[in-house]
């Protein structure tokens, strides 16, 4: 069966259910061999001390609560992005909060991290022993305080650290009120060095280095990126994701669903994430590795994202639209164009 029909048939289904029936249906990835397509092409890569098998990995999101790791580590993915996961378990934002736009091949959320916790993710990510590259996105309760999420970070810093390949603090959703706040460089800084510190703590009691990632928007002004970038370097930050989903609605004026409130992403956040990539490549000057998410469809995509400076991109929305084939397709062309440099 082609991923075609079954994205027709996953059509029919509300965005939530439909979601969830895929999750469920993973853990049998590895016997469907239509599924899955063929696999990636090899091209190793070293990027914050870690070693890839290629440069295509998934972003968070898809599973936020690791329970399906051994169905995802099937489809051949360089790397894995749990989470975002929060120290208490929470529902998220009421429903509905998720929307497809198939004419833009486009997704709206406001999911507000929906996640079961630190306790079932700890046991899920245990219990699974993936071999692979690991990363946890981690954020705050939305009960929490912005001025008090020091302290959620901290505990998911904690909890995650011994399991985790990297960790990445989610600061940019838009979907949990003030969180984007902590992208102000005061508040940046006060939330980066008292981790910073704990990381460099956890690295010699566990004897193992575990970089730390800064997901941030893509709503950010040419200034803000240079304020930001200054700052990540600063607190030795060791890598940056660009971008999370867009609160702006590029190219969908007259779109039905365009003013449904949350987060935007796949086609139409394409141009708007291409563009902060080469913000942030322009001013972290090579000092900083970065990991480019968002609008990413196609397997030339992925290649305009490393050929504009990212050294790993990721997958979400263009998954559900194109289907797992886009790992090879998006492996391949990266594999490609560096070939042709």
């Amino acid at each position: 069966m082609s991923y075609d029909l079954i994205r027709r048939l996953l059509f029919c289904l509300p965005e939530e259910w439909a979601h969830a029936f895929v999750l469920a249906s993973l853990d049998a990835a590895a016997v469907l061999p239509a599924l899955l397509g063929q696999r990636p092409v090899a091209d190793p890569v070293r990027v914050m001390g870690l070693n890839f098998p290629h440069r295509v990995g998934l972003a968070a999101g898809l599973d936020k609560n690791a329970d399906h790791l051994r169905g995802l580590a099937a489809l051949g993915f360089a790397f894995i992005e749990v989470g975002t996961v929060t120290p208490k378990a929470q529902p998220g934002n009421p429903s509905p909060r998720l929307f497809r736009l198939p004419a833009a091949q486009a997704l709206i959320n406001r999911m507000g991290f929906n996640n079961l916790g630190l306790d079932h993710l700890v046991r899920r990510v245990e219990a699974a022993q993936y071999a692979g590259i690991l990363g946890i996105n981690i954020g705050k309760n939305a009960a929490t305080p912005v001025e008090q999420a020091l302290q959620d970070y901290r505990i998911g810093l904690e909890r995650v650290y011994p399991l985790a390949s990297y960790i990445v603090l989610n600061i940019s959703s838009p979907n949990t009120q003030g969180l984007r706040s902590l992208q102000a460089v005061e508040a940046l800084r006060a939330l980066l060095e008292p981790l910073k510190e704990r990381q460099d703590q956890l690295a010699t009691q566990h004897g193992r280095y575990v970089p730390l990632v800064v997901k941030v928007a893509p709503d950010l002004s040419a200034e803000e990126v240079a304020d930001m970038a200054d700052c990540l370097l600063r607190c030795r930050v060791d890598a940056v994701a660009a971008t999370n989903t867009t609160i702006s609605r590029p190219g969908l004026d007259g779109h039905e669903r365009a003013q449904e409130k949350g987060g935007l992403s796949g086609a139409p956040l394409k141009p708007l994430a291409l563009a902060q990539t080469r913000l942030w490549v322009e001013h972290l000057q090579g000092r900083l590795p970065l990991i480019g998410v968002g609008g990413i469809l196609q397997g030339e995509d992925a290649a305009e994202r490393v050929a504009a400076g990212a050294d790993l991109v990721q997958l979400y929305t263009g998954l559900i639209y194109t289907g797992p084939r886009l790992i090879r397709t998006a492996s391949a062309a990266i594999a490609a164009l560096k070939q042709a440099h």
